[in-house]
């Protein structure tokens, strides 16, 4: 029997990692190889698709369809990692840390629910690790100069009603 919890789960998580992925490739896409963070950058990018190609491999073999807004997703990240890029290193990095402070808490949300309940031990481990994961990413992402942005407030407050704007969204949609 489906558990519409889990679906939900399911289709934001994938539609979040799908977002990271598309943010990465705009960021890279403008940065180029040889720009500073660039390889920190990349790495994170081979993180997201793997957490990608777990959460697709979730939905096929449960059955449960992606968020209908992928193709938004797809061009609101790439336009968001481009356009952080544009502004300078620091402020691809400030993208990050918003990106995954917000995903940090909707994980952490999500990690409460599934030890309540017990109902999915396999989510619960992925979302666990990949809460870790995502934690690293805004550590590297601070380290690498992320609170030397240019209105940084701004650009934060931006990104990360953004991403909350998007997993409501990815739920329901």
């Amino acid at each position: 029997m489906k558990n519409p919890d889990t679906e939900r789960m399911l289709r934001v998580d994938q539609a979040g990692e799908f977002g990271a992925k598309r943010i990465y490739e705009g960021q890279l896409a403008v940065m180029g190889s040889r720009a500073p963070n660039a390889q920190d950058i990349a790495g994170m990018a081979r993180q997201e698709e793997a957490h990608l190609a777990t959460f697709d491999a979730m939905l096929a073999a449960r059955g449960v369809r992606p968020t209908l807004l992928q193709p938004l997703w797809s061009r609101a990240g790439y336009l968001l990692g481009a356009a952080t890029a544009l502004i300078g290193p620091e402020a691809a990095m400030a993208c990050t840390v918003a990106i995954e402070e917000e995903i940090d808490r909707h994980y952490t949300r999500q990690l409460d629910q599934l030890e309540r309940s017990g109902s999915d031990p396999e989510l619960e481990q992925h979302v666990r690790t990949f809460r870790d994961d995502e934690r690293e990413h805004r550590d590297t992402a601070l380290a690498a100069g992320a609170e030397r942005a240019p209105a940084l407030p701004v650009l934060s407050g931006a990104i990360r009603l953004g991403c909350r704007l998007a997993i409501r969204l990815s739920e329901r949609i």
